[in-house]
């Protein structure tokens, strides 16, 4: 079975950083993307970053490029998020998901390439101004 565990969030201020941790265990981890989503109340989910720890390929998106970084340590089977600089606009519940491989081997994390349908519980990120 499929388990993702998210950590590390909290209350920081603006400029702040904030680490969080995703902890996987059911499954070849270095098979597998693992995402980072967030959903800000009244928002949609969006993504945030990916990557897929057996190609070292990661992805983030324009608004968290040159502040987030995402990063696994395949030994402890962990994804991290490292976010610097924060603002009140990251505030969101940040969630992270496991990507099962739609096409074997695919070295880019993209939605297309992964599906990614297992969820771990979220962890809160506020950001005060």
């Amino acid at each position: 079975e499929v388990q993702l565990q998210a950590s590390g969030g909290g209350l920081v201020q603006t400029g702040g950083s904030l680490r969080l941790s995703c902890a996987a265990s059911g499954f070849t981890f270095e098979d597998y993307a693992i995402g980072w989503y967030r959903q800000a109340p009244g928002k949609e989910r969006e993504a945030v970053a990916c990557i897929t720890p057996g190609h070292g390929f990661t992805y983030l998106i324009d608004s968290v490029e040159g502040r987030f970084a995402i990063s696994s340590d395949n030994a402890k089977n962990t994804v991290y998020l490292q976010m610097t600089a924060l603002k009140p606009e990251d505030t969101a519940v940040y969630y992270c998901a496991a990507g099962n491989p739609i096409y074997r081997g695919a070295s880019r994390c993209y939605s297309e390439l992964y599906d990614y349908s297992s969820w771990g519980q979220g962890t809160q990120v506020t950001v005060s101004s």
